[in-house]
């Protein structure tokens, strides 16, 4: 009795263990500067080994209305992430360049620093703990 009584309550633990392991927390991204309703606005959650590099652990994608998309990421884990956005506005799912290589379309990141030159994770890295996050991203 006891042994199976043990067995329960170390399955208990491991259940409990688990769904604490899924539980992150959520990441809301507000941008309320799309220059038009046109295309579409690409966001990506990343980590210093995505950024940059393609496509980020979590990716959304919306349509803009009057000029304004909202996201939630859930379930994020502890760790030190990044939020790059982009308005996709001839739906090709990548950013467009000019002759010269400056974009031609509009973007953003956490941090929003807009500096010359592309972009750098150490400018718009944040660290996820246990609290709930918000950023409102600029174009």
């Amino acid at each position: 009795m006891k042994s199976i009584l043990f067995f329960a309550c170390l399955i208990l633990s491991l259940q409990l263990a688990t769904s604490q392991q899924e539980t992150g927390v959520t990441i809301q991204v507000t941008i309320d500067n799309v220059l038009n309703d046109t295309g579409k606005v690409i966001v990506s959650l990343h980590t210093t080994e995505t950024f940059m590099r393609g496509a980020g652990i979590a990716n959304q994608e919306q349509s803009i209305q009057n000029g304004k998309v909202q996201f939630i990421f859930e379930n994020v884990q502890p760790g030190v992430y990044a939020i790059m956005a982009l308005h996709d506005e001839n739906e090709n799912n990548r950013m467009d360049f000019d002759s010269s290589g400056m974009p031609k379309e509009s973007y953003g990141m956490s941090g929003n620093d807009m500096v010359m030159g592309p972009p750098s994770f150490e400018n718009a890295k944040f660290e996820v703990g246990s609290e709930n996050l918000e950023f409102n991203i600029r174009f």
